[in-house]
């Protein structure tokens, strides 16, 4: 599949920062690559965060570069740690 700009939604802004909600079936490795969310650079900035719920993963993307409208995001820092309790 491909980016949904209808899947990207701001869930906090302050001082030049933007906390993101993206949600797709892609797998994290599809939407981690260089060029997914370009589409979205006039919105992404260097160091914005995206919580995701991608594929069968949930974790965080940092936006590690946007340069001539392409954007590329850190690979999926996954927040499904197993749980002991």
């Amino acid at each position: 599949m491909a980016f949904d700009r209808n899947n990207l939604s701001v869930l906090a802004y302050a001082n030049g920062f933007t906390l993101w909600h993206y949600r797709s079936s892609d797998a994290a490795a599809a939407v981690d690559s260089a060029g997914y969310f370009n589409t979205a650079s006039e919105m992404l900035r260097v160091g914005d965060m995206i919580l995701a719920n991608v594929d069968t993963s949930n974790g965080i993307f940092v936006v590690n570069a946007n340069s001539g409208g392409v954007v590329d995001v850190a690979d999926l820092t996954n927040f499904a740690a197993a749980d002991t309790d």
